[in-house]
């Protein structure tokens, strides 16, 4: 069972765990997407600051940002340290609507161009455009069908559970 605090703390690791894209106000070069590489762990920052700032304590902070890490590409699950099994069913529900969400838009291939454009961004932007791992925007949709069989399916299958199929229901 997830209590109503808990339920509220995975509402607000869903609404941050992208923040870590927003810009500083002095920040004027490129857009936020030159965040990608290390977004996660600025919204885990950003999330840290925000909630200390409103008197959440730090096993509350550190619950939103073990859910927050969820949804990074890399996360491996089995190294972070979940309090609780409702902790580590939120992080996973949040990490599975973040990967279906995108996938499933109706408009995600059509999109795909424009990732590849945040790819080189935050690429250049972290000296390391050899990142990017495609060689254009038509290499990345060429690849998608592969992502999706070899990342994206296995992570929520394994990683998180299946927890998709209860989110189905």
């Amino acid at each position: 069972a997830i209590d109503a605090r808990r339920c509220e703390l995975a509402i607000v690791a869903v609404l941050l765990h992208d923040s870590g894209y927003l810009r500083l106000r002095g920040d004027r070069k490129g857009t936020g997407a030159k965040y990608t590489q290390t977004h996660v762990n600025r919204s885990c920052e950003f999330a840290e600051a925000l909630l200390i700032s409103k008197g959440f304590s730090p096993e509350q902070v550190l619950s939103v940002k073990n859910m927050i890490r969820c949804t990074g590409m890399g996360a491996n699950m089995t190294s972070t340290q979940f309090r609780s099994e409702a902790e580590k069913l939120c992080g996973f529900a949040l990490g599975t609507a973040d990967l279906l969400g995108q996938m499933a838009a109706e408009d995600y291939v059509e999109k795909l161009p424009i990732l590849y454009d945040e790819f080189v961004e935050s690429g250049r932007f972290n000296g390391n455009p050899g990142a990017v791992g495609f060689a254009s925007a038509e290499d990345l949709m060429r690849k998608t069908q592969g992502f999706w069989e070899k990342y994206v399916l296995p992570k929520v299958e394994n990683d998180f559970q299946g927890l998709f199929r209860h989110l189905a229901t």
